[in-house]
């Protein structure tokens, strides 16, 4: 997830929920166009990082990211991510590794959403698990 801020945010939402999902790509450009004319999202430049918000056609309502897969972003898998609210993410990261899972991602803040990591877990998949800001 990169500074954008999705309309769903991270620290509205319940412990075990998911609140966001994004995809990080070599060509962001080209993914991006690939779901407006697939599933008809349109998409919105977040500025300060080339970034995309993908807005639901009617609404307007920001749904999901497409992001560059650079700076922060290089080592993000090619998958869509989604990420899940989790009340301690120091705790959730250990017994991740403790369940036979591994942090692909150490944890990062997001500015004053929270922070986040990414694991996967034993099966090989992925998943960012955020701790919201503390108010």
């Amino acid at each position: 997830m990169t500074d954008t801020e999705p309309t769903t945010g991270a620290g509205k939402d319940a412990v075990g929920q998911i609140t966001w999902a994004d995809l990080t790509v070599a060509d962001a450009e080209k993914v991006r166009d690939f779901y407006s004319h697939v599933v008809g999202w349109r998409p919105t430049e977040f500025k300060t990082t080339g970034d995309y918000c993908m807005d639901l056609p009617d609404s307007g309502k920001t749904v999901a990211g497409i992001c560059h897969a650079r700076g922060v972003n290089a080592d993000l898998p090619p998958v869509w991510l989604i990420y899940i609210n989790v009340s301690d993410l120091d705790e959730s990261m250990r017994r991740c590794v403790e369940q036979g899972g591994r942090i692909h991602v150490e944890p990062r803040g997001m500015g004053a959403m929270g922070r986040y990591c990414v694991i996967q877990d034993p099966s090989g998949a992925f998943a960012a698990l955020v701790e919201p800001a503390r108010s």
